[in-house]
């Protein structure tokens, strides 16, 4: 059995364990060494080791978490027609109750800036099982940019106010909006009854 010589970087408690990339910083527990890694990771350098031993802890990986993929509708101002494209979402960092993926849409915005409503009602007011989430650039709007001819189409023209400048739609799962869920042409009855009613 090991001698307990060496104390945790967190709480000062004497252990034997050490973190399993380095094997140069001791802690307690997994959870002293995950509350320690933001600033830890900037001096573990892994130690090359043939076998391992039993008191090492797992630590956790330098990466960031995987992004999600998601199916969303792109209205493009200069497009007779919506379409259906891939959405990058990054996972939050920190797992909460009620955290969502962020979604990576700002490529779709050359104009760089990006709002952001959600839509929780249908046609006829009726709540919607899955909210709607439209990004767009509040300056295109405000700029009064090229007309969007995929909405204008949707909306036979019949909308109050044209809408500008382009459309992402993605959505949620459910309505707590926890994440996303693919988007499709069956979501283009409750879009086309928003942009009739936009002012």
């Amino acid at each position: 059995m090991s001698t307990i010589n060496h104390q945790c970087y967190v709480c000062y408690q004497p252990t034997s364990m050490w973190c399993g990339r380095c094997e140069r910083a001791y802690y307690c527990s997994p959870e002293h060494l995950a509350s320690d890694w933001p600033r830890h990771k900037g001096e573990c350098v892994p130690a090359h080791r043939s076998q391992e031993s039993y008191n090492t802890i797992a630590t956790p990986p330098l990466y960031q978490h995987p992004l999600l993929s998601v199916s969303a509708l792109l209205f493009m101002p200069e497009e007779e027609r919506p379409r259906i494209v891939t959405v990058q979402c990054r996972p939050q960092q920190v797992p909460s109750n009620g955290s969502c993926p962020t979604p990576l849409v700002q490529n779709f915005f050359p104009e760089g800036q990006v709002n952001n409503i959600v839509l929780t009602q249908g046609l006829n007011n009726e709540p919607l099982r899955f909210p709607l989430n439209l990004f767009y650039c509040p300056l295109s709007l405000s700029r009064g940019a090229p007309m969007n001819r995929s909405i204008y189409r949707i909306t036979s023209g019949a909308a109050t106010k044209p809408w500008c400048g382009p459309v992402v739609v993605l959505k949620f799962n459910g309505s707590r909006r926890q994440g996303y869920s693919d988007a499709g042409t069956n979501d283009l009855p409750t879009l086309s009854a928003y942009f009739l009613t936009y002012k």
